[in-house]
Formats: C-alpha cells, structure tokens, sequence
C-alpha cells in the first residue's frame, strides 16, 4: 500500500476534537512542571513516555488531572494555548475547535476575566503568526458533577465572560456513572445562547449513552460514540441526520476503550453512512497526531490520496466554521490533492 504519510503532512485539515491541556507538547509540560515543583508530573520531557501509559480509562482521567493542575496562572494558560497552536501549524491544521475546561482553572484560582483574556490573546496571536484558526468549545468536566456544569455554562453564557472565539458547549470526563441527561438543563442554556452541542458519548459505556446526549443535550456531533456501532437503529439515525461523530483511534487504543487498532469500528461506522471525522483528543500524553491518526484511519479505511482528502473535508463540514470559511479549507484541500497526483 502506498504510504501516504507524505501527502497527509501537506495536507490542510481542520481538527474538531481536541484538548486543550492534553495538547501540551512534552516539552510545555516539563516546561509548566518546572516551574510548578510541588507537582508529580515528571520535568524531563523523556520521562513523560512512560508517565504517559495509562493501565485504563479512571487511570488516564488522573494523569490528565495532574497535568491540569500544572495550568495555575494566566501567563501558563497564555503560554500553551499559543504552543499548542504552533504545533498544530506544523501539521497543516487550519482550523481547529479545541476543548477547553475553563472549571478546571477557575476552580484552582485563575480569574476567569484573566483565563478569557489569555486564551484570547493566544488564539488571536497564534492567527496571525501561523494562520490557524482556533475556535472554542467550554466543557464540563463530568468528574466534578453538577457545581462544574453550573459554573461551566455561567462563563460560557454570561455577555460580560464569553471569548469571542466560543462556539460550542461540551461535556467531558468519565462516563461511567456520569450519565447524560442531569446535564440538560446546562446544555439548554448554552444552546439558547447560540452555542453548538458536542458532547462525549458512547466511549467507556453503551449506546443508550449516545442517545441521551442526542434526546437530552441536542449533540449535534458526538465525542468518540465508539459503541455506537452496536445499534443499528442508533447509526442509521446518526447517518440521517448528519450528527458527525468524533473519531480518534489511537486515544481508544490508549485508553483501553478498545482492545487493538485492527478491532476499532471505524470502518462499520463509515459502511453506515456516519458522517466520521478524525482526531487526536490529547495527542502527546496518547504519542500521536493528527497526521498519525489520518495515517491510521487511512490503513483502517483502506484510503488512498482521495479518500485521504474526503476525510479531510468531512472535518470541514461538520466544523462550525462559516460558509466562506468552510469553503476556502475546502478548495486548499482539493488543490493540494490535485496537485499533488498530477506530479
């Protein structure tokens, strides 16, 4: 099969599904636990590997909360918001929606009026600097109940708080026991408010989960919904109505919400119809990147350089990016691509 790994490089892509503090490079996170040393988090970016081999889903949750915990000051939120964005321009990404938790921040001390104005100056930045665009998605973060969810759709709702670059409201963290529906009528006021609904389902539990977050959150793309594939009825309805779905394989592998690359239903999602777009979740602590999980799906989907760029265009569609906006990324993505195999 020819490797492709080339062409997805130069390839433009648009990344929905994407966090924030588990973007962190290696060298951002021995840099933040540096100059928090009362952290367990490893300072050497070589040792973060083996930090980073998580035994299961609740394992992964507390590494991913002690690299938050890194995340103290505005000057800290400032710095790997704009990293972050360096490295997705280094992948050719365009436009990215990055989950952020600003609960997570609030919470330990950061002024929210301070947390806003940094990942603002951030993404305005990293705009002009590198040409991505970044747009965000506040999520709750499910661990922390009902106190967060308030908390969460107070920022993102309140006129005098909200980030300009805020388009969607989310719901994150552990499934398993979280269930989906006590969240409604935090997900009502932020749809009423304009945002999007995008929230996690179907990856550590079964497809009811899936349903509830389309019945009693309005999902209007699915985070992961991995078990989805387990109903039927659940992927002709996501397929009729265009609820995208999520996909990030090398997270599930990571995770342990799958057993191994060959298993993952990727490929029953796509013979379904689903609208399927791929994404890295939290590329460093799970050693990928968006380029890695196209290269991934790619072997999984059996894609060539068209198929490649479908997927591409898949992203761009279910994106909340405007009209014109969708439409530049997708003109790059078929010039790219035609260019390319006319060499």
């Amino acid at each position: 099969m020819t490797d492709l790994r080339p062409f997805i490089a130069g390839l433009p892509k648009a990344e929905l599904h994407v966090h924030h503090v588990g973007s962190a490079s290696p060298r951002i996170v021995a840099e933040l636990a540096a100059r928090h040393p009362d952290s367990k988090v490893p300072t050497d970016p070589e040792a973060l590997a083996d930090y980073f081999t998580f035994t299961d889903f609740a394992h992964f949750i507390d590494v991913y909360l002690s690299v938050v915990d890194l995340v103290r000051t505005p000057e800290d939120v400032r710095l790997l918001t704009f990293e972050v964005a360096r490295d997705m321009a280094r992948q050719n990404i365009r436009y990215a929606e990055l989950t952020v938790t600003p609960y997570s921040s609030t919470s330990r001390g950061i002024d929210e009026r301070a947390f806003m104005a940094a990942i603002e100056d951030a993404r305005k930045a990293a705009e002009a600097e590198f040409g991505t665009i970044l747009r965000w998605c506040f999520d709750i973060p499910g661990e922390a109940g009902l106190v967060s969810a308030e908390e969460t759709a107070r920022l993102a709702t309140t006129d005098a708080l909200r980030p300009e670059g805020l388009v969607s409201f989310g719901l994150g963290g552990p499934e398993i026991g979280v269930p989906r529906p006590q969240f409604k009528p935090y997900f009502d006021r932020a749809r009423a408010a304009g945002l999007r609904s995008v929230p996690h389902a179907g990856e550590t539990t079964g497809p009811q989960t899936v349903w509830d977050a389309i019945h009693e959150l309005g999902a209007e793309r699915i985070g992961h919904g991995t078990t989805s594939v387990q109903d039927p009825a659940l992927l002709a309805h996501l397929a009729e109505h265009r609820i995208a779905l999520e996909v990030c394989p090398t997270s599930n592998i990571a995770t342990r919400a799958v057993a191994t690359l060959d298993e993952h239903p990727i490929r029953r999602m796509v013979e379904a119809g689903v609208l399927v777009t791929v994404n890295s979740d939290d590329p460093p602590m799970f050693g990928t990147d968006l380029n890695n999980e196209y290269a991934v799906a790619a072997r999984l989907l059996g894609l060539d350089e068209r198929g490649v760029a479908a997927l591409a265009k898949n992203a761009v569609e279910a994106s909340f990016l405007d009209a014109p906006g969708k439409a530049g990324i997708v003109a790059e993505i078929d010039a790219y691509t035609d260019g390319w195999l006319a060499r």
